[in-house]
Protein backbone atom coordinates (compact mmCIF):
# COMPACT_ATOMS: atom_id res chain seq x y z
CA UNK A 1 0.00 0.00 0.00
CA UNK A 2 1.76 3.23 -1.17
CA UNK A 3 -0.39 5.65 0.53
CA UNK A 4 -1.59 6.13 4.20
CA UNK A 5 -5.00 6.46 5.85
CA UNK A 6 -6.73 8.52 8.50
CA UNK A 7 -9.70 6.85 10.72
CA UNK A 8 -12.36 9.44 10.44
CA UNK A 9 -15.04 7.26 12.42
CA UNK A 10 -18.21 7.68 12.10
CA UNK A 11 -19.25 11.55 10.22
CA UNK A 12 -22.14 13.54 10.48
CA UNK A 13 -22.70 14.48 6.60
CA UNK A 14 -24.10 18.08 5.63
CA UNK A 15 -27.12 16.20 4.23
CA UNK A 16 -28.18 15.05 7.81
CA UNK A 17 -26.75 11.16 6.99
CA UNK A 18 -24.08 9.47 8.60
CA UNK A 19 -21.04 8.15 6.88
CA UNK A 20 -20.02 5.17 8.78
CA UNK A 21 -16.65 4.19 10.03
CA UNK A 22 -15.31 6.56 7.63
CA UNK A 23 -11.61 6.99 6.24
CA UNK A 24 -9.23 9.37 3.79
CA UNK A 25 -6.36 7.94 1.76
CA UNK A 26 -3.35 10.19 1.64
CA UNK A 27 -0.07 10.37 0.60
CA UNK A 28 2.63 13.00 1.61
CA UNK A 29 5.71 14.05 -0.13
CA UNK A 30 8.61 16.07 1.91
CA UNK A 31 8.46 17.62 4.94
CA UNK A 32 6.49 20.26 7.22
CA UNK A 33 8.65 23.02 8.35
CA UNK A 34 8.99 24.54 11.59
CA UNK A 35 6.50 27.26 11.54
CA UNK A 36 4.14 23.94 9.89
CA UNK A 37 2.74 26.29 6.98
CA UNK A 38 5.07 24.65 3.58
CA UNK A 39 2.29 22.98 3.30
CA UNK A 40 0.29 22.29 -0.49
CA UNK A 41 -2.80 20.41 -0.56
CA UNK A 42 -3.38 18.13 -4.04
CA UNK A 43 -7.02 16.74 -3.64
CA UNK A 44 -7.92 14.18 -6.45
CA UNK A 45 -9.84 15.12 -9.90
CA UNK A 46 -12.70 12.59 -10.78
CA UNK A 47 -10.72 9.29 -12.68
CA UNK A 48 -7.85 10.87 -10.12
CA UNK A 49 -5.94 9.26 -7.51
CA UNK A 50 -3.24 10.62 -5.30
CA UNK A 51 -0.65 8.59 -7.68
CA UNK A 52 -1.91 10.22 -10.59
CA UNK A 53 -1.31 13.22 -9.04
CA UNK A 54 2.26 13.41 -8.84
CA UNK A 55 1.90 14.14 -12.75
CA UNK A 56 1.90 18.20 -10.86
CA UNK A 57 4.78 18.30 -8.52
CA UNK A 58 8.29 17.16 -8.49
CA UNK A 59 12.27 18.30 -7.80
CA UNK A 60 13.10 21.61 -9.44
CA UNK A 61 9.57 22.27 -10.25
CA UNK A 62 6.95 24.74 -8.82
CA UNK A 63 5.67 22.49 -6.13
CA UNK A 64 8.66 20.72 -4.70
CA UNK A 65 8.88 18.36 -2.19
CA UNK A 66 12.12 19.60 -0.96
CA UNK A 67 10.52 22.63 -0.17
CA UNK A 68 6.84 21.70 0.47
CA UNK A 69 5.03 19.41 2.45
CA UNK A 70 2.31 17.90 0.14
CA UNK A 71 -0.31 16.26 0.82
CA UNK A 72 -2.36 14.56 -1.69
CA UNK A 73 -5.70 13.36 -0.65
CA UNK A 74 -8.15 11.03 -2.08
CA UNK A 75 -11.50 12.61 -2.70
CA UNK A 76 -14.95 10.32 -1.10
CA UNK A 77 -15.72 8.09 -3.85
CA UNK A 78 -12.69 7.17 -5.87
CA UNK A 79 -11.74 3.70 -4.53
CA UNK A 80 -9.31 4.69 -2.12
CA UNK A 81 -11.10 6.50 0.66
CA UNK A 82 -14.85 5.33 1.67
CA UNK A 83 -16.51 4.35 -1.69
CA UNK A 84 -19.16 2.44 -2.43
CA UNK A 85 -16.96 -0.32 -3.50
CA UNK A 86 -15.33 -0.78 -0.10
CA UNK A 87 -17.83 0.51 1.98
CA UNK A 88 -19.52 -2.49 4.85
CA UNK A 89 -23.19 -3.04 4.47
CA UNK A 90 -25.57 -1.26 4.52
CA UNK A 91 -23.76 1.56 2.98
CA UNK A 92 -22.44 -0.47 -0.04
CA UNK A 93 -22.87 -0.03 -3.34
CA UNK A 94 -25.97 2.21 -4.68
CA UNK A 95 -26.53 2.37 -0.65
CA UNK A 96 -23.78 4.84 -0.33
CA UNK A 97 -24.81 8.07 1.03
CA UNK A 98 -24.76 10.92 -0.89
CA UNK A 99 -21.07 13.13 -0.88
CA UNK A 100 -20.52 16.84 -1.04
CA UNK A 101 -17.25 18.77 -1.64
CA UNK A 102 -18.12 20.41 1.55
CA UNK A 103 -18.12 17.11 3.41
CA UNK A 104 -14.94 16.10 1.86
CA UNK A 105 -13.05 19.45 2.73
CA UNK A 106 -14.57 19.17 6.16
CA UNK A 107 -12.74 15.72 6.47
CA UNK A 108 -9.90 16.64 4.80
CA UNK A 109 -9.22 19.87 6.83
CA UNK A 110 -9.56 17.12 9.89
CA UNK A 111 -6.69 15.35 8.66
CA UNK A 112 -4.29 18.29 8.33
CA UNK A 113 -4.92 19.70 11.42
CA UNK A 114 -5.56 16.11 13.86
CA UNK A 115 -3.35 13.94 11.67
CA UNK A 116 -0.58 15.92 10.06
CA UNK A 117 -0.26 19.26 12.81
CA UNK A 118 -0.81 21.45 9.68
CA UNK A 119 -1.07 25.65 10.78
CA UNK A 120 -1.62 26.87 7.55
CA UNK A 121 -2.04 25.82 4.15
CA UNK A 122 0.53 27.78 1.80
CA UNK A 123 -1.51 26.66 -1.32
CA UNK A 124 -4.56 24.30 -2.96
CA UNK A 125 -4.31 23.91 -6.70
CA UNK A 126 -5.97 20.81 -8.62
CA UNK A 127 -7.65 20.39 -11.96
CA UNK A 128 -11.11 19.78 -12.80
CA UNK A 129 -13.30 18.18 -9.55
CA UNK A 130 -9.62 19.10 -7.64
CA UNK A 131 -10.03 22.75 -8.61
CA UNK A 132 -13.36 22.38 -7.61
CA UNK A 133 -12.32 21.35 -4.11
CA UNK A 134 -10.12 24.06 -3.92
CA UNK A 135 -12.44 26.76 -4.18
CA UNK A 136 -14.28 24.65 -1.50
CA UNK A 137 -11.27 25.25 0.59
CA UNK A 138 -11.27 28.75 0.05
CA UNK A 139 -14.87 29.09 0.93
CA UNK A 140 -15.05 26.73 3.82
CA UNK A 141 -11.63 28.00 5.38
CA UNK A 142 -10.82 31.37 4.15
CA UNK A 143 -8.49 31.82 7.45
CA UNK A 144 -6.45 28.43 6.54
CA UNK A 145 -5.52 28.93 2.96
CA UNK A 146 -3.31 31.04 1.85
CA UNK A 147 -3.52 30.69 -2.08
CA UNK A 148 -5.31 28.73 -4.60
CA UNK A 149 -5.18 27.75 -8.08
CA UNK A 150 -7.74 26.10 -10.08
CA UNK A 151 -7.51 24.82 -13.46
CA UNK A 152 -9.82 23.75 -15.66
CA UNK A 153 -13.32 23.96 -12.43
CA UNK A 154 -15.39 26.22 -11.34
CA UNK A 155 -16.70 27.16 -8.03
CA UNK A 156 -20.18 25.95 -8.71
CA UNK A 157 -21.29 23.74 -11.41
CA UNK A 158 -22.96 24.78 -14.22
CA UNK A 159 -26.33 23.70 -15.40
CA UNK A 160 -24.76 23.20 -18.89
CA UNK A 161 -21.92 20.94 -17.06
CA UNK A 162 -25.11 19.12 -14.64
CA UNK A 163 -27.17 18.23 -17.96
CA UNK A 164 -23.64 16.54 -19.47
CA UNK A 165 -22.90 14.36 -16.29
CA UNK A 166 -26.91 13.20 -16.65
CA UNK A 167 -25.80 11.87 -20.08
CA UNK A 168 -23.09 9.77 -18.87
CA UNK A 169 -25.15 8.69 -15.99
CA UNK A 170 -27.99 7.53 -18.59
CA UNK A 171 -25.30 5.80 -20.69
CA UNK A 172 -23.99 3.88 -17.75
CA UNK A 173 -27.64 2.83 -16.33
CA UNK A 174 -28.74 1.59 -19.55
CA UNK A 175 -26.50 -1.49 -19.40
CA UNK A 176 -28.80 -4.59 -18.86
CA UNK A 177 -26.57 -5.57 -15.80
CA UNK A 178 -27.03 -2.51 -14.29
CA UNK A 179 -29.93 -3.82 -11.50
CA UNK A 180 -30.19 0.24 -9.85
CA UNK A 181 -26.15 -0.39 -9.02
CA UNK A 182 -26.71 -4.00 -6.81
CA UNK A 183 -24.85 -5.84 -9.84
CA UNK A 184 -23.58 -9.31 -9.96
CA UNK A 185 -20.99 -8.82 -12.47
CA UNK A 186 -19.72 -4.93 -13.56
CA UNK A 187 -22.03 -3.21 -16.03
CA UNK A 188 -18.96 -3.44 -18.56
CA UNK A 189 -21.56 -2.46 -21.59
CA UNK A 190 -22.79 0.75 -19.67
CA UNK A 191 -18.73 1.53 -18.54
CA UNK A 192 -17.97 1.11 -21.80
CA UNK A 193 -21.15 4.10 -23.64
CA UNK A 194 -19.74 5.98 -20.34
CA UNK A 195 -16.44 5.96 -21.60
CA UNK A 196 -17.30 6.87 -25.30
CA UNK A 197 -19.89 9.58 -24.43
CA UNK A 198 -17.23 11.37 -21.94
CA UNK A 199 -14.13 11.31 -24.71
CA UNK A 200 -16.14 13.33 -26.70
CA UNK A 201 -15.98 16.09 -24.01
CA UNK A 202 -13.03 15.84 -22.87
CA UNK A 203 -10.92 17.00 -26.18
CA UNK A 204 -12.05 20.13 -28.11
CA UNK A 205 -13.35 20.24 -31.62
CA UNK A 206 -10.44 21.42 -32.76
CA UNK A 207 -7.93 18.07 -31.21
CA UNK A 208 -10.73 15.91 -33.13
CA UNK A 209 -10.71 18.47 -36.51
CA UNK A 210 -6.90 18.35 -36.13
CA UNK A 211 -6.62 14.58 -35.28
CA UNK A 212 -4.34 15.50 -32.54
CA UNK A 213 -5.03 12.30 -30.90
CA UNK A 214 -2.24 11.17 -33.13
CA UNK A 215 0.09 12.93 -31.60
CA UNK A 216 -0.60 10.76 -28.37
CA UNK A 217 0.17 7.45 -29.93
CA UNK A 218 -3.62 6.61 -31.62
CA UNK A 219 -3.63 5.39 -34.91
CA UNK A 220 -7.36 6.73 -35.27
CA UNK A 221 -10.30 7.95 -33.67
CA UNK A 222 -11.58 4.37 -32.84
CA UNK A 223 -8.58 3.50 -31.21
CA UNK A 224 -8.84 6.35 -28.52
CA UNK A 225 -12.56 5.51 -28.27
CA UNK A 226 -11.20 1.62 -27.33
CA UNK A 227 -8.68 2.75 -24.79
CA UNK A 228 -11.12 5.02 -23.14
CA UNK A 229 -13.68 1.90 -23.00
CA UNK A 230 -10.88 -0.20 -21.63
CA UNK A 231 -9.86 2.15 -19.04
CA UNK A 232 -13.34 2.37 -17.40
CA UNK A 233 -14.40 -0.66 -17.64
CA UNK A 234 -11.06 -2.24 -16.39
CA UNK A 235 -10.54 0.38 -13.84
CA UNK A 236 -13.47 1.81 -12.37
CA UNK A 237 -16.27 0.39 -10.43
CA UNK A 238 -19.57 2.29 -11.67
CA UNK A 239 -21.06 2.89 -8.21
CA UNK A 240 -17.67 5.03 -7.39
CA UNK A 241 -18.14 7.20 -10.76
CA UNK A 242 -21.58 7.71 -9.79
CA UNK A 243 -21.12 8.58 -6.62
CA UNK A 244 -18.55 11.13 -7.42
CA UNK A 245 -21.08 12.07 -10.32
CA UNK A 246 -23.14 13.50 -8.19
CA UNK A 247 -20.64 15.17 -5.72
CA UNK A 248 -19.62 16.70 -9.30
CA UNK A 249 -23.12 17.60 -10.22
CA UNK A 250 -23.94 19.31 -6.63
CA UNK A 251 -20.85 21.42 -6.72
CA UNK A 252 -20.99 24.99 -4.55
CA UNK A 253 -18.83 26.39 -2.51
CA UNK A 254 -22.14 28.80 -1.25
CA UNK A 255 -23.84 24.93 0.03
CA UNK A 256 -24.07 25.26 4.21
CA UNK A 257 -24.31 26.60 6.86
CA UNK A 258 -21.51 29.72 6.17
CA UNK A 259 -23.51 31.44 3.02
CA UNK A 260 -26.50 29.40 2.97
CA UNK A 261 -26.77 29.30 -1.06
CA UNK A 262 -25.52 33.05 -1.70
CA UNK A 263 -22.60 32.57 -4.35
CA UNK A 264 -21.92 36.08 -4.44
CA UNK A 265 -21.10 36.35 -0.84
CA UNK A 266 -19.24 33.16 -0.68
CA UNK A 267 -17.26 33.95 -3.71
CA UNK A 268 -16.09 37.49 -2.01
CA UNK A 269 -15.81 35.29 1.86
CA UNK A 270 -12.37 34.51 -0.48
CA UNK A 271 -9.31 35.77 1.71
CA UNK A 272 -6.54 33.54 -0.61
CA UNK A 273 -4.72 35.04 -3.20
CA UNK A 274 -6.39 33.24 -6.47
CA UNK A 275 -5.00 32.56 -9.95
CA UNK A 276 -7.69 31.08 -12.07
CA UNK A 277 -6.42 28.85 -15.29
CA UNK A 278 -9.56 27.67 -17.43
CA UNK A 279 -8.60 26.52 -20.88
CA UNK A 280 -10.71 28.74 -23.73
CA UNK A 281 -11.93 25.31 -25.28
CA UNK A 282 -12.94 23.08 -22.15
CA UNK A 283 -16.40 22.07 -22.81
CA UNK A 284 -17.23 20.98 -19.33
CA UNK A 285 -15.76 24.24 -17.51
CA UNK A 286 -15.94 27.09 -19.99
CA UNK A 287 -13.53 30.30 -18.81
CA UNK A 288 -16.68 32.70 -18.97
CA UNK A 289 -17.99 30.80 -15.49
CA UNK A 290 -14.47 31.99 -14.32
CA UNK A 291 -14.10 34.81 -15.43
CA UNK A 292 -17.74 35.54 -13.53
CA UNK A 293 -15.88 34.55 -10.11
CA UNK A 294 -12.88 36.19 -10.40
CA UNK A 295 -15.54 39.98 -11.16
CA UNK A 296 -16.49 38.70 -7.27
CA UNK A 297 -13.45 37.77 -6.10
CA UNK A 298 -11.35 39.96 -4.36
CA UNK A 299 -7.43 38.71 -4.92
CA UNK A 300 -8.39 37.18 -7.72
CA UNK A 301 -6.68 36.72 -11.08
CA UNK A 302 -8.18 35.71 -14.34
CA UNK A 303 -5.48 33.64 -16.77
CA UNK A 304 -7.68 31.92 -19.18
CA UNK A 305 -5.30 30.00 -21.71
CA UNK A 306 -6.56 28.57 -25.42
CA UNK A 307 -5.65 24.94 -25.92
CA UNK A 308 -6.94 22.66 -28.47
CA UNK A 309 -6.82 20.02 -26.10
CA UNK A 310 -9.78 20.82 -24.33
CA UNK A 311 -10.57 20.10 -20.96
CA UNK A 312 -7.30 17.65 -20.77
CA UNK A 313 -4.84 20.34 -21.50
CA UNK A 314 -3.83 19.99 -18.04
CA UNK A 315 -3.46 16.13 -18.29
CA UNK A 316 0.76 16.20 -17.13
CA UNK A 317 2.18 15.20 -20.96
CA UNK A 318 -0.74 16.69 -23.17
CA UNK A 319 0.17 20.21 -23.95
CA UNK A 320 3.71 21.18 -22.79
CA UNK A 321 2.54 25.12 -23.02
CA UNK A 322 -0.15 24.97 -20.55
CA UNK A 323 1.95 23.12 -18.42
CA UNK A 324 4.74 25.70 -18.35
CA UNK A 325 1.56 28.46 -17.84
CA UNK A 326 0.51 26.47 -15.13
CA UNK A 327 3.90 26.42 -13.29
CA UNK A 328 3.92 30.20 -13.49
CA UNK A 329 0.66 30.42 -11.81
CA UNK A 330 2.10 27.98 -9.43
CA UNK A 331 5.42 29.82 -8.57
CA UNK A 332 3.77 33.29 -8.59
CA UNK A 333 1.77 32.07 -5.46
CA UNK A 334 4.33 30.05 -3.78
CA UNK A 335 6.68 32.88 -4.14
CA UNK A 336 4.99 36.06 -2.93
Amino acid sequence: MDYDKFELGDVSLLSGEVLKSAFLAYKTYGKLDASKSNVVVLPTFYTGSHQRNEGFFGPGRAIDPSKHFVVSINMFGNGFSSSPSNAEAPQDGPRFPDILLWDNIACQYRLLVEELGVKKIALVAGWSMAGCQAYQWAAQYPDFVEAILPFCASAKTSKHNFVFLEGVRAALCADQNWNNGDYTSPPVDGLKAFARVYAGWAFSQTFYRDSLYKTIGYESLEDLLIDWEEDHAENWDANNLLCKLKTWQASDISIGPLYNGNFEKALKSIKAKSILIPCTQDLYFPPEDNAIEASYMNHAEFRPFDSPWGHCAANPGNDSEFTAALEEGLRDLLEE
